[in-house]
């Protein structure tokens, strides 16, 4: 499992997924991006605010779906950026375009509250 820059937020690929994400004993929030897509970029410091604000109650993940296509394909990744949200190994909720931070917090409290 490698970090990111903001060491609260983990890179997950199709090797770790299912043990980081399916497995996890809490919810993940996992946001699926591109390296060329220019939202993404933009969304990236929120989810980083998201992954400190929820430090301890949530793990957030980052997933490349250049890199892990197979990932990406599973969950029906069709635009980016899309971030879903994982409880108990399974889809609880998905998120499609680039949203404020206050639209992934509404969710995450009303999981974790």
């Amino acid at each position: 499992m490698a970090t990111t820059k903001n060491e609260r937020t983990i890179t997950v690929n199709e090797s770790d997924f299912e043990r980081e994400v399916l497995r996890a004993d809490v919810p993940v929030l996992v946001d699926f991006w591109a390296e060329w897509c220019g939202p993404c970029k933009v969304l990236g410091p929120t989810i980083d605010e998201l992954a400190a604000d929820y430090e301890g109650r949530i793990k957030v993940a980052k997933l490349n779906i250049d890199e892990n296509r197979g990932i990406a394909a599973t969950y029906g990744i069709r635009s980016i950026p899309t971030v879903k949200l994982f409880d108990g190994g399974e889809v609880k909720e998905t998120f499609v375009g680039l949203l404020r931070k206050q639209e992934y917090s509404a969710t995450l409290d009303a999981l974790v509250a």
